[in-house]
């Protein structure tokens, strides 16, 4: 039964449930991307599907249309799989239990999708519509935006007929975003040496946490479980004799960390627990409304041996948490009021014989980026860890003029009846690869109100979906 089919605009809402059913976290994209080359074959439309599970659908141009030049619509068919602590949802196999909530449309317990689910329904839109106005259509579906951008980085543009780009990767609908940061993920990986020891166990876990998108919110300061981490067995360290087994928290390097589990050994556990109670306090009070459910939940284990990291080892795990940068590095100098370079420290993973870390690093300039990079390259190297980089992808450089961005915003001006504001964006898109393979691209990028991407509180306004939506039909009716 169809949650959706009485929400408005019912025909993109409609491809957006029927994606919904298919499960499309990155890396596992076959079976959505499959969907896109049926829905063309169905509709007898030219459609290209590539090793990475691309896809490329062209349409043409409607009456009067057809020798216009292409307009390419842009969107990723990936997504960022979050759930709740409580959630036994299965990002493999479940289909999202989508809710209409408040006049939005939300996911049961895990990350809603919309970002990016709502862009390749509108686009799905645009290609079944017999009755809209448009010109020729070449519509781009990529994949694995959300973990490196791979996608982007390996699809073949060569086919494109179109040099005006509309991506629709953007969650604040009073904007159009004409540039965005450049970036990459810094890996790094601290062997450790282990012994054992026995004595009571306790797990440690800080929780309820906002998380959230570690670009677009990551001048909130919201409050990074991994870091927090750092923070108390510092701490702790310095109150007593203390042993550390275990610690893990975040599974992606872009969504600020909201949990963090250690496992620790203390020589006085009624200690421990005191000082941890006063930690917490201390965080409430620094972080205030900012984080209202922040929590640090201890659960004393059983005595037992446990295979713990020997001193020097530990001492280099907290250091590299203690000492990573963390947040907003700095803000613009031409965009007053807009971050230009951060990183978060999204992945802490203990392995056998090492923990991982695993940061990702964004900004608009380019020689911020490689100051970033060798400064994170000196604290790996202080602490005896090895490293590499990787997902690089470029900035998206804002151009002083762009047909496409006029057209667009008199289309935002005659629905929302004022005039959008023109900015840029410190996250990664798509916009910035693409134009590298195609320097000719005239690129904007816009969107529905989105709160909380890449989070379980993940939603989608509905009235503003419904107007994007009506600009998105104006601005293909008038590139004729």
């Amino acid at each position: 039964m169809s949650v959706l089919e009485n929400t408005e605009p019912k025909e993109v809402f409609h491809f957006f449930e029927e994606i919904s059913r298919i499960p499309r976290g990155s890396y596992h994209t076959k079976e959505v991307s499959d969907y896109c080359v049926s829905f063309a074959k169905e509709r007898q439309l030219e459609v290209v599907q590539d090793a990475w599970n691309n896809v490329i659908i062209k349409k043409p141009g409607t009456k009067g249309y057809e020798n216009s030049e292409p307009v390419i619509i842009q969107g990723h068919l990936d997504m960022v799989c979050e759930k709740t602590e409580a959630s036994d949802h299965n990002f493999l196999t479940d289909p999202l239990e989508l809710m209409v909530e408040d006049g939005y449309v939300t996911a049961k317990d895990t990350t809603l999708g919309a970002d990016n689910g709502i862009a390749i329904a509108m686009a799905l839109a645009v290609l079944d519509s017999d009755t809209l106005e448009h010109p020729p259509v070449e519509a781009v579906f990529t994949t694995d935006e959300e973990v490196n951008m791979g996608g982007a980085a390996n699809i073949d543009l060569s086919g494109l007929k179109g040099t005006m780009l509309i991506n629709l990767d953007s969650e604040e609908d009073d904007r159009l975003t004409a540039g965005c940061a450049g970036g990459f993920r810094f890996c790094c990986e601290l062997p450790v040496q282990k012994k054992q020891v026995t004595g009571t166990g306790l797990l440690v876990e800080i929780c309820g946490l906002k998380g959230g998108h570690s670009g677009t919110e990551i001048d909130r300061q919201r409050g990074n479980a991994n870091k927090l981490a750092g923070r108390i067995l510092c701490h702790l360290g310095a109150g007593q004799e203390l042993f550390l087994a275990e610690i893990n928290g975040g599974a992606r390097e872009n969504v600020i960390t909201s949990v963090n589990r250690s496992t620790l050994v203390v020589s006085d556990t009624k200690k421990a627990v005191r000082a941890i109670e006063d930690m917490k306090e201390e965080w409430k009070k620094e972080f205030g409304e900012d984080e209202p459910d922040l929590d640090i939940r201890v659960t004393e284990l059983e005595k037992k041996e446990y295979d713990v990291f020997r001193e020097e080892s530990m001492k280099k795990v907290i250091g590299f948490l203690v000492n990573c940068p963390n947040g907003v590095d700095e803000y613009s100098r031409s965009l007053k009021g807009q971050v230009e370079t951060s990183d978060n420290l999204g992945v802490v993973e203990s392995q056998e014989d090492r923990v991982r870390f695993v940061v990702l690093v964004r900004s608009g300039v380019s020689s911020k980026l490689k100051e970033f990079r060798e400064r994170l390259e000196c604290l790996a190297g202080l602490v005896g860890a090895t490293w590499n980089t990787d997902s690089g992808y470029p900035a998206w450089t804002f151009k002083e003029t762009s047909r496409i961005r006029s057209i667009a915003a008199d289309a935002f001006e005659e629905v929302f009846k004022t005039r959008p504001m023109i900015t840029t964006i410190h996250a990664g898109l798509e916009c910035g690869l693409l134009s590298g393979k195609k320097p000719d691209l005239d690129c904007i990028s816009f969107g529905p109100n989105m709160k909380d991407v890449h989070s379980f509180n993940e939603r989608l306004e509905i009235a503003s979906t419904e107007k994007v939506w009506n600009v998105l039909k104006i601005i293909l009716k008038r590139c004729k």
